[in-house]
């Protein structure tokens, strides 16, 4: 399941959570806010327009929960979280395609030097995972395309 990325919501601050939250308190913190705004548990003399507004609170709360509580969509939108956050904070030293690494069999590992000395490496396990991989040394990024 890939996810949008453009304005995408930040899914654990609609649970009113945090990353290092355990699945249990993920579940939780789902559970209240779900009870607090699902339809059927909607007072009757709500204002229509507060009814639409809490309908809609629902929905999201139950897409966060959709990625969040399923351990494979919660890692890849972790990644995805991270790597976000790496282009925000890191300067991006450069474009390179996975091709252009060094390739070490014993290993199965990418690698490419850094400007610093360091390196950049990636596992062939990760490569489906990773776009942005950190210098080893330095706070160089690269994006692998």
């Amino acid at each position: 399941m890939a996810f949008e990325r453009i304005n995408q919501k930040d899914w654990y601050k609609v649970l009113g959570a945090k990353p290092s939250d355990s699945p249990a308190e993920l579940k939780r913190k789902y559970q209240k806010l779900a009870l607090m705004y699902h339809p059927d548990k909607q007072e009757a003399d709500v204002p229509a327009g507060e009814v639409e507004e809490r309908v809609q609170r629902f929905i999201e709360v139950d897409q966060a929960w959709k990625i969040l509580g399923n351990e494979e969509t919660k890692k890849e939108y972790d990644l995805q979280q991270r790597e976000d956050n790496l282009t925000k904070e890191w300067p991006l030293h450069a474009q390179i395609y996975l091709e252009d690494m060094s390739w070490n069999e014993d290993e199965q590992l990418y690698t490419l030097s850094c400007r610093c000395g360091g390196n950049y490496s990636v596992f062939k396990s990760e490569t489906k995972d990773v776009s942005l991989v950190c210098c080893d040394t330095c706070s160089l990024v690269i994006e692998i395309l």
